[in-house]
């Protein structure tokens, strides 16, 4: 009788553990990475390097046994034990848990002491396993308990990165004069953004991003091109946070995604530019150019202080991206507002033939009031076709593809064209052209890396009626990446640019660009 009060005690306790451990699988398989990392707790091997359970070991072939006697659930979806399968000691110690909660229902019925002697033997040998298994879900609990009590908000998630750069560049200027070469010193400089997401449904998400830089360089002031143009360079707010995007999201039955933007918004948020290695996200990694991060076809339009967009996805290979932004939407004057201004429109279809592969076709309608393009790449003939103040219409096609040639070999790029016309009665039109092809190598030399390397030309003015407008020669881009995470936290992105033929005019000098990014991301 002693023995049989003093195994349904350890089986009692076995439940409470085996109890905790699925308490703690469900906590951890739904918090964020930093409770997932509690797995890693010291003194806790990985189950990689924990001794294995064979199938010809004498515990594997014990709880066979009472498996079979007794019914017990020992965690697979065909409720059988499988007992020709290699388990890791903490596997198995889950699988005895599971049966010695379901032998501790029937101590009524009696257990034999064969099987009495099998069940004490297992605890025994096990229970280093189990009180590990106590221990971590106790961890697992109280970081819950502490990130409960102290989390931002229960609807709002903050997310914060830093790009710290140290950038330069040498060469000739793109002024048409060949002696006259870059004096330019290294720059330091900063950009820092804090996105607050927050959703009140569960499917919706508000995003509001603040943002503070210093002078980050524009390039092209120096050198006199747009081509030398840098990835992060956002703007400058004077070290002030200021809002920087306002983006409401929300679902539409099960295919539908509406956008609705209040601020600085831009068509490559809601749609997929099919360039993800290149893509720098405000310079946090990718692409070191603005060329190279996406086609310039994007851009076109300025940034827009607001509009619409959505996102239909017929199924997992299809999807449709329509948007609407307008750059003085939030102005209630003649020649401004939401319709009778600036504006840019998108269409663009993403199709995913097969798993590796993806396209994008895009079709891009603006209106310049200023006459200016204003996607800040190429040349300026490519922004300002027929001289600053001559309002204009274009209408911009753009093809985009992704090969994934192995897990770590993936080539993208693009053709744009743009047909710019003048609306002021005059019959000039301009052709536009531009192209990449970009190689990414992911994870080179450790998880999370990726090194690129892209090519290509900017836009350039092939034919323009104003014949003084048209750009005389070929400039080509050229440029390599590296990027490195030191840390979860923190990467480094070194990364260099070469120019030929700046502003597509023979008469100027290559010009060379040299950036170091610093990204810290909590």
């Amino acid at each position: 009788m002693q023995n049989y009060l003093q195994l349904a005690f350890q089986l009692w306790l076995s439940k409470r553990i085996y109890a905790y451990f699925v308490l703690g699988a469900a906590i951890a398989s739904g918090m964020d990475q930093a409770i997932a990392n509690e797995q890693n707790l010291a003194n806790i091997n990985a189950v990689s390097q924990l001794t294995e359970v064979h199938s010809q070991d004498w515990a594997s072939s014990a709880l066979s046994n009472l498996v079979e006697r007794y019914g017990c659930l020992a965690g697979y979806p065909d409720a059988t034990f499988q007992g020709d399968q290699t388990l890791s000691r903490y596997e198995f110690a889950s699988s005895l848990n599971a049966c010695l909660t379901n032998i501790s229902q029937q101590l009524t019925v009696g257990i034999p002491p064969a099987d009495l002697a099998t069940i004490q033997r297992l605890q025994k040998d096990f229970a280093t396993e189990l009180a590990t298994l106590e221990n971590r879900v106790d961890n697992l609990a109280a970081r819950v308990a502490e990130l409960t009590a102290n989390q931002f908000s229960t609807t709002t998630v903050l997310s914060t990165s830093v790009v710290i750069a140290a950038s330069d560049l040498t060469g000739d200027t793109a002024d048409s004069n060949p002696d006259t070469s870059i004096d330019s010193n290294l720059a330091l400089n900063y950009r820092a953004r804090m996105n607050f997401t927050t959703s009140f449904t569960g499917t919706d998400r508000l995003l509001v991003r603040l943002q503070a830089s210093n002078r980050v360089p524009n390039f092209s002031g120096v050198s006199a091109t747009n081509m030398t143009r840098l990835s992060y360079e956002v703007g400058n707010t004077d070290n002030s946070l200021n809002l920087n995007l306002l983006e409401y999201r929300f679902p539409v039955g099960d295919r539908l995604n509406v956008y609705l933007y209040g601020n600085a918004a831009s068509h490559h948020y809601y749609t997929t530019v099919v360039n993800p290695y290149f893509a720098s996200f405000g310079g946090t990694k990718g692409s070191p150019s603005r060329f190279s991060e996406r086609n310039p076809i994007y851009r076109i339009g300025d940034i827009s202080v607001g509009g619409i967009a959505a996102a239909y996805r017929f199924n997992e290979a299809l999807r449709l991206d329509l948007g609407y932004l307008a750059q003085n939407a939030s102005l209630a004057n003649p020649g401004a507002g939401l319709f009778d201004g600036t504006y840019s429109a998108l269409a663009q279809l993403s199709v995913r033939p097969t798993a590796n592969v993806e396209l994008g076709l895009t079709y891009i309608r603006n209106y310049s009031a200023d006459g200016n393009l204003a996607h800040r790449t190429g040349s300026t003939f490519a922004n300002i076709p027929f001289g600053t103040g001559v309002a204009l219409t274009s209408n911009s096609y753009g093809l985009q593809a992704l090969w994934r040639i192995a897990p770590q070999v993936a080539v993208s790029g693009w053709l744009g064209y743009t047909q710019a016309n003048r609306v002021d009665g005059v019959d000039d039109t301009a052709d536009i052209f531009n192209y990449a092809i970009n190689i990414a190598f992911p994870d080179l030399f450790k998880t999370g890396a990726v090194g690129g390397l892209g090519f290509g030309m900017p836009p350039k003015v092939t034919n323009n009626t104003i014949v003084t407008r048209e750009d005389t020669a070929t400039g080509l881009h050229f440029e390599a990446f590296y990027e490195y995470p030191i840390t979860e936290n923190i990467t480094v992105i070194p990364g260099i640019i070469y120019l030929t033929n700046p502003e597509h005019n023979a008469t100027n000098g290559n010009i060379f660009v040299g950036t170091v990014r610093t990204v810290f991301g909590f």
